[in-house]
């Protein structure tokens, strides 16, 4: 049945709006007619993006039944983009339990449809990561609501996690000593393709209840896919030499050495590339018509991202999902949080600068331009998180001069952000405790300058918390003295 004119259009709810594929599918259902509200875990980290204020946003944590209820009331479709991938040995009981409680606070709410991405179900011995995507498909399909599952391969995209660990794979070694997956087929998708059918799905009709293998119209292994953006961004050709003796887990550490991808995250989707991943059935044409432009090709995805990337023009990245793990306090408004010690490190300095400039270079902190301070100490700090699993400094930024709150700057998390005034850093490097770095501008000077602030805060965990500050206590003045000079001078110039 038609829907009349005057009737609202249908609401959407997107989960995960905050990753990767969420925060572009958000503007993409805007632009189709939906309406959209987004569910998340906190709605400060959505307050920023630039459709913030065109979207409803419903606080809800997907593994809590009545905060989900009440997040899918009134909801027509409902997109499910959660995966507890790089989240430890137990993601999959993670990921059910998440599955079951959505779905079925989905069917209790009378939602019309779910739509569900996930990855390509190998034909035999999947990795642990594509079990677990599978088995939260089933659990959409078997929801008693009419679902769609999309499972897709590698996704080729500025900013995905796939295309960055191929980026830098390949720009940064000419000659690699490879494992044996680089041989497995792959069939890659653009994310333009991806968003066009999860916008699709939306209204598909109510007797169309299964899973769509989508891909690109090229199947590729890992090696041709190297080579081919290798031809794309000017570079010589890369030699490749494959070797059997690098396990998964051999090979995730040398991704996260590599690259941006913290090696916790680098493991799944090497884990995931041993299978063979091509579409089996193209069904989805009966009820989706092909993108406006066409399926894009490879070198076509390629191109697209690498023209976002140069153009610092890059809508989300996979840094933007919460890293799992990674800490979530509230920063303590005063030494007695709670019950226990609270180490500050704070200093002010006066700059001979507008206010503007000085924001200017707070906001731009970090990514290529640096910390302002010991370069070394922090790429050895970077390199050490690194070797315990953390993030190290290579996730760099989105945005060489803009942040918004939510996203990453290197191992830190922006946590708040008040334009003009303060920026509010949590740190995601592994530690002992939590620690957040601020950054503020002072009201003006009677001469006209203003007041840089900084303050470092580390909140200790257990006695290994206390010998963790103290132990490197002496080269505060070196770092963050340096920083807080650094950052003055760079505003006066």
């Amino acid at each position: 049945m038609a829907r009349h004119p005057d009737d609202p259009a249908p609401l959407c709810l997107v989960t995960g709006a905050s990753g990767y594929i969420g925060g572009r599918l958000v503007p993409a259902l805007l632009d189709a007619g939906y309406r959209v509200r987004c569910m998340a875990r906190s709605a400060q980290r959505l307050r920023d993006h630039p459709w913030a204020g065109r979207v409803e946003i419903a606080e809800a944590d997907a593994t809590d039944p009545e905060s989900t209820r009440r997040a899918l009331d009134g909801v027509d479709v409902a997109y499910y983009l959660i995966h507890a991938i790089g989240g430890g040995s137990d993601f999959g009981e993670t990921d059910r339990r998440s599955a079951r409680t959505f779905s079925a606070a989905a069917r209790d709410a009378g939602v019309g449809r779910l739509v569900y991405l996930g990855g390509m179900e190998p034909e035999e011995d999947p990795s642990p990561h594509l079990r677990s995507r599978a088995e939260v498909g089933r659990i959409m399909l078997d929801a008693g609501v009419p679902a769609v599952w999309l499972r897709a391969a590698v996704i080729i995209g500025s900013g995905s996690a796939s295309f960055e660990m191929l980026r830098y794979l390949t720009e940064r070694l000419p000659v690699m000593v490879t494992p044996r997956w680089v041989h497995s087929r792959i069939q890659p998708i653009a994310i333009r393709d991806v968003l066009h059918y999860l916008v699709a799905s939306a209204a598909l009709p109510a007797r169309v209840s299964r899973g769509f293998d989508i891909g690109g119209p090229d199947v590729l292994t890992y090696t041709e896919m190297m080579r081919r953006y290798a031809a794309v961004a000017g570079l010589r050709r890369r030699l490749i030499v494959p070797v059997p003796v690098l396990s998964p887990w051999l090979s995730s550490l040398w991704v996260g050495a590599i690259t941006p991808v913290p090696g916790r995250l680098a493991r799944p989707l090497v884990e995931s590339l041993r299978n063979e991943v091509i579409c089996r059935e193209h069904d989805i044409a009966r009820y989706v018509p092909p993108p406006p432009e066409g399926p894009a090709g490879f070198e076509r995805a390629v191109s697209l991202a690498l023209r976002r990337v140069r153009e610092a023009d890059v809508a989300t990245r996979w840094s933007s999902a919460s890293v799992p793990g990674a800490p979530s306090d509230p920063l303590p408004t005063d030494p007695d949080w709670a019950g226990g010690s609270l180490y500050t490190d704070a200093r002010t300095r006066e700059v001979a600068a507008r206010p503007d400039r000085l924001w200017q270079v707070i906001e731009g902190i970090g990514g290529e331009r640096g910390w302002y301070s010991f370069p070394l100490a922090w790429r050895v700090r970077g390199v050490l998180d690194r070797l315990v699993g953390g993030v190290g400094l290579r996730r760099g930024r989105r945005d060489p001069r803009r942040l918004r709150t939510g996203e990453t700057v290197d191992f830190w998390r922006v946590e708040e952000i008040e334009p003009g005034r303060l920026l509010r850093l949590r740190a995601e490097m592994r530690l002992p405790g939590l620690a957040w770095l601020e950054l503020g501008v002072a009201e003006a000077e009677p001469d006209g300058g203003v007041r840089y602030t900084q303050r470092a805060l580390f909140h200790p965990h257990g006695l290994a918390g206390h010998c963790y500050w103290w132990a490197f206590k002496p080269f505060h003045e070196r770092v963050f003295g340096g920083m807080c000079r650094g950052v003055a001078h760079a505003a006066e110039e």
